[in-house]
This record gives structure tokens, sequence and C-alpha cells, in this order.
């Protein structure tokens, strides 16, 4: 039998010293960093990421991060790419390398043949001053004081210290390419995270014909028929050709009715709101669920080209299309 363990101590250590080791890096972030994100961003073919055991295991994340955040990427496995698979690597394309000790033999054993077609080499290393360092264009230093393993044999610390650094290109690259979530979303089609960034509000708003509508003329007894009627808590408010308004929600009803006014007299263009935020049919579903957090309003009116109320969107809406 195990002797009693202190399994939430274990964790915290390890915890605290992988943050450590990745709060070391900030102080790395320099004019090779910027350089390795040049040649990257130069990179007119593909970024090729390589790596033995645990670093090919942070360097095929770190392949499959760069290509979904736009800087095509694959993983090749240097025992492999000795074999043959170096012929995926073209002068076009630019390598990354990972090896903490910097003196992995099947990586070491491929740097003549990427030196020779004059691929840009970046190294991700623990030792500055090993083999694969020297022989890159750039070193990125991911050395760390200690793996949180407590034998200090595992690799724990200095491969989150790796993925974080890959993580930094990846963002780095992005932004420099201005990369959209439109773009982001054509290399994630499935599951949830495709379905947030690649509805439309075409695709999710409640259509033409079940907008709920009413003249600027109309009795705020008639609109609160309207509303009900829809069950979307707002009407639209046109005028005799179908033209954009304004709205009037439950949350104005409310507000009305403080004022003691006549609902059956007071017409309801003395209370539509005329500043109310319209979207159109062709951005993302995603983009309106950010208007409506941060405007601090429920719902949306779509209009077309001509301001014509052609759907309405609330948070109802974006809920049951998953867009969350």
């Amino acid at each position: 039998m195990h002797r009693q363990h202190d399994f939430k101590q274990s964790a915290r250590r390890v915890l605290r010293m992988e943050a450590a080791a990745v709060a070391g890096l900030e102080a790395r972030i320099d004019d090779g960093f910027a350089r390795a994100c040049e040649l990257l961003l130069n990179c007119r073919g593909r970024v090729v990421v390589t790596g033995m055991g645990k670093s090919g295991h942070v360097g095929s994340k770190i392949a499959a991060t760069l290509a979904s955040t736009g800087t095509p990427a694959f993983f090749v496995h240097p025992g492999e790419a000795s074999h043959g698979d170096l012929g995926m690597i073209t002068p076009g394309d630019a390598v990354i390398a990972l090896s903490n000790s910097g003196e992995t033999g099947e990586v070491v054993t491929i740097l003549p043949l990427i030196k020779r077609m004059k691929t840009p080499l970046i190294s991700m290393t623990g030792k500055p001053g090993s083999t694969l360092a020297r022989q890159a264009d750039v070193n990125l230093d991911v050395g760390v004081e200690q793996e949180a393993c407590p034998l200090n044999l595992a690799p724990t610390s200095s491969t989150t210290a790796a993925l974080a650094m890959g993580d930094a290109l990846a963002v780095a690259l992005l932004e420099a390419r201005g990369f959209t979530a439109e773009q982001f979303a054509l290399s994630h089609p499935g599951g949830s995270l495709g379905r947030r960034l690649l509805l439309m509000v075409e695709d999710v708003m409640v259509k033409a014909d079940g907008v709920p509508r009413v003249l600027p003329d109309t009795t705020l007894f008639d609109a609160i028929f309207e509303i009900t009627r829809r069950g979307l808590g707002m009407t639209t408010v046109v005028d005799g050709d179908g033209r954009f308004l304004g709205v009037f929600t439950d949350g104005d009803l409310r507000r009305t009715l403080d004022h003691d006014l006549d609902l059956r007299k007071t017409p309801i263009r003395e209370v539509m709101n005329t500043r109310a935020t319209t979207v159109k049919p062709g951005i993302l579903a995603a983009e309106c669920l950010g208007i409506m957090e941060e405007r601090k309003i429920n719902g949306l009116v779509v209009v077309d080209e001509d301001n014509r109320p052609v759907g309405v969107l609330n948070m109802l809406t974006l809920l049951r299309a998953g867009v969350f």
C-alpha cells in the first residue's frame, strides 16, 4: 500500500514551477524573436516543424496552431525525415526545430541538409550554446532552471515553456497578418467552434415574415398587441414604404408606463427609440453577440441596403443557434 501523499501540494508545486518557467520567457523576447517572426512572415512556402519525443509532441501542436492562424505549417518527424521525408521540405520553406538539449541526434543529423537548401532555420532549445542553436539562423531560448518533475528528468517545465513560445510566435504572426475571425473560421468549420464562427446573421435571424412591424401612428395599445403576437419582446416601427424608423421594446414599455400615458391614444412615434442599433444580414452572428454585450442590449434589427427590416436577432436566437 502506498504511503499517504499530499496530491494537492504536488499539483500546486508543479503549477508554480511551470508558471515561473513561462513568466521567465518574457525577458527573452528580444530582437531575435522579432527576426524569427520576420523569417516566418516572409516564408514563401510552408513552415516545417520538427522535434523528437516530447519536443515532437510540442512541435506538432505548434505546427497545428500556426496552420490554424494563417501560417501554413506541418510537422515532420526528424527520424522519418532522414529516411525520405526530408523531401517534404523545399527551398521556399522555413524550419522550426525543437530540442531541449540542442543535441538530439535525429534533429542534428538533418541540419546539413536544411542548411544546404538555404532554408531559414529557427531553433527552440534550452541550451543556447548547443549544436542546434549555433546552426540556426535564430535561436529562441526556452531553457528552464528545473523541471517540475522532482527527479528533474521528465520534460515538464521545459515542454510548457516551448509550447508557450510557440503560441507567442503564432499570435505575433496572426496579428502581423491582420488575420480575421472569418479566416480563422475557414480552418475550423466543425463543431461548436465552427458553428460560432461561421454562422451569419441571415442564418439565424427571425426572418421577414416573423418581424414585428407597426406604422408610426399606431397606438401604444396596438403596438403592445404586435409585440405580444410575435413574441420577440419588441416591434420595429416603419414608414409607409417599409423603411426602418425605430423600435419599441418591452423595456421601453416599462419606462413609458412610468409616465402615465394613455395607451389607446399615444402614437408609437412619440415613444419609440429612433437610435436603435441595426446590422446587415451578411455579418457574423458572433459579431452581433459582441455588439449586444458591449451595448447591453438584448436584440438587433437586421436591415437591408434600403434600410428595410428583414430580420430580428436576440440573445435567445443566438443561444438556440449555439453562438455562445
